[in-house]
């Protein structure tokens, strides 16, 4: 890193550390306003071991995910490089299905669903276990929306 960027952050480094992953989770969730909670670190995902990167300016924090969950984002541009984002329905489901494979529970109270497009979501949820769509259907905000 170079000390005499006094700009630059952790999106300008994680395609840098680790090229086939994604900005996701609670980082991508904060990013599109579905959530209020500020992620300590830049969370994302991977189709490779989970890893954790530590600077004294940021932190940067992998999860793996399956290479068929591998889809669903789009490139930003930053003063000084690109990276890759999971779209919000995708952040979402992300979340969900690797909360869910750590044995916890998603609380969707934290979560702006209101602001998600709804057919979206439902059509990137087929493609995730049936679990995750669990989750979904039993919120009260996607009830009508039976899998």
């Amino acid at each position: 890193m170079n000390k005499l960027v006094r700009d630059a952050s952790a999106f300008d480094f994680v395609n840098v550390v680790k090229p086939n992953s994604y900005v996701s989770l609670e980082s991508a969730l904060n990013h599109w306003g579905l959530s209020t909670q500020s992620p300590v670190s830049l969370t994302g995902v991977t189709t490779g071991k989970p890893k954790e990167y530590r600077t004294p300016e940021f932190t940067i924090t992998l999860r793996t995910i399956s290479e068929h969950l591998f889809w669903g984002f789009v490139e930003k541009q930053t003063r000084y490089s690109t990276y890759r984002i999971a779209e919000s329905e995708k952040a979402l489901l992300d979340w969900i299905y690797l909360t869910l494979q750590s044995g916890l529970t998603p609380r969707l109270d934290e979560i702006e669903v209101q602001r998600l497009d709804k057919q979206k979501l439902v059509k990137y949820a087929a493609k995730y276990p049936r679990t995750v769509r669990n989750v979904l259907t039993g919120s009260l905000a996607f009830e009508h929306f039976a899998a």
